[in-house]
């Protein structure tokens, strides 16, 4: 077995990290008006370089800034694209169990002409001795809540003019992060799971999607926002199931969407939760290609139970029945805090269980 030197690595993560405490009482000050952005923007600082000296010191590769910044994985990233305004309540979302969702609306064309991520990414570079992960909330993401509904008619009276222009900001985005240096970004997206849920498929097809349609719309959506990327960069998807708080949203395994999807998203990796029983199993794993790497998220960041290095290290063994181990990684099913509230556990639950991530690796497929 080859060990890896780019991304996505052996040992690997999803991005998200749980808030320390002085930052979120920092961040409460500052919603109260008792903080300014300066003296916030400190604070973030002095926390993002913790995380880094946390993750470099385990032995990741590949390090984030925890999304520290963020109140959310991609509220904060949409809201700030042009043309893009937030909705707090759209009533009942996709999945008919969040009887609250949020989402967004499309009021004007969408534009991304100085990037979103650029400071903040800018400042995480100089930080790392290894490889500086970025993650963005996906492209799909601008559609799925509402669809065409959401849609301002008199901006895009044709749908296709709206994906060219989400296309074209995401290329922007990703652009601008390639200029910093960057070699490895995340697509986070919760769509292509959420696809594998019999109740969603229902939901949007009384909407007027046709979810096999819409497969194969996210998937040239996807491919085509990181197909100008360098040859230097490396890109992932993240598929989510919902991580808020340590509760899910979707369920279902991948058969539904897999064959199509390893077909035609053009990308380097695939981070895929096997975390529970709702994952369903990983026989969706014979449709991957042989240049595609699989990332096995099999160490739930939802509890603070820690899983066993004999338990993943079978689990591995299952899945290499449908995939070379060669074409699989290891990483924790999501990040363990989609928004700065974080999910039910400890940061010293998240530092062990990154760290067994990178023990049953290193057993698995050595180290260089």
């Amino acid at each position: 077995m080859t060990v890896r030197k780019t991304p996505p690595f052996r040992a690997d993560q999803v991005g998200s990290l749980l808030r320390p405490e002085n930052l979120k009482a920092a961040r409460a000050k500052h919603q109260d008006g008792k903080l300014s952005d300066a003296e916030l923007r400190k604070i973030e600082d002095d926390c993002i370089r913790d995380v880094v000296k946390m993750q470099e010191s385990l032995g990741l590769e590949a390090i984030t800034d925890g999304e520290l910044r963020r109140e959310s994985w991609q509220r904060d990233f949409l809201r700030a694209m042009d043309g893009v305004e937030f909705i707090e309540d759209m009533g009942t979302s996709v999945t008919a169990k969040t009887p609250h969702a949020f989402g967004f609306a499309i009021t004007d064309k969408i534009k991304n002409p100085n990037g979103i991520m650029t400071e903040d990414f800018g400042f995480l570079k100089p930080l790392v001795s290894k490889t500086a992960k970025v993650c963005i909330p996906s492209p799909t993401l601008a559609y799925h809540r509402g669809g065409t509904a959401n849609i301002d008619k008199k901006v895009y009276p044709d749908v296709k003019l709206f994906w060219n222009d989400v296309v074209d900001a995401w290329k922007s985005e990703i652009n601008h992060i390639a200029k910093l240096g960057g070699t490895y970004v995340q697509i986070d997206d919760t769509c292509f799971a959420m696809l594998c849920d019999q109740r969603a498929r229902a939901s949007l097809k009384e909407r007027g999607d046709d979810p096999e349609e819409l497969l194969l719309t996210y998937c040239d959506v996807v491919s085509r926002s990181v197909a100008d990327r360098p040859a230097n960069m490396r890109a992932a998807v993240h598929m989510c199931r919902g991580n808020f708080e340590s509760n899910w949203n979707g369920e279902g395994g991948y058969e539904a969407v897999a064959e199509k999807m390893f077909a035609n998203l053009k990308v380097d990796g695939f981070f895929m939760e096997w975390d529970n029983d709702r994952s369903g199993g990983f026989e969706p794993l014979r449709f991957i290609q042989p240049n595609q790497t699989v990332v096995l998220g099999l160490v739930t960041s939802k509890s603070p139970e820690l899983e066993t290095k004999d338990m993943l290290k079978r689990r591995i063994d299952e899945a290499s029945k449908y995939v070379s181990v060669d074409n699989l990684c290891l990483s924790p099913q999501c990040g363990f805090a989609s928004t700065a509230k974080g999910n039910k556990l400890t940061v010293d639950d998240q530092k062990r269980k990154l760290a067994l991530v990178l023990e049953t690796a290193d057993d698995v497929w050595g180290r260089a």
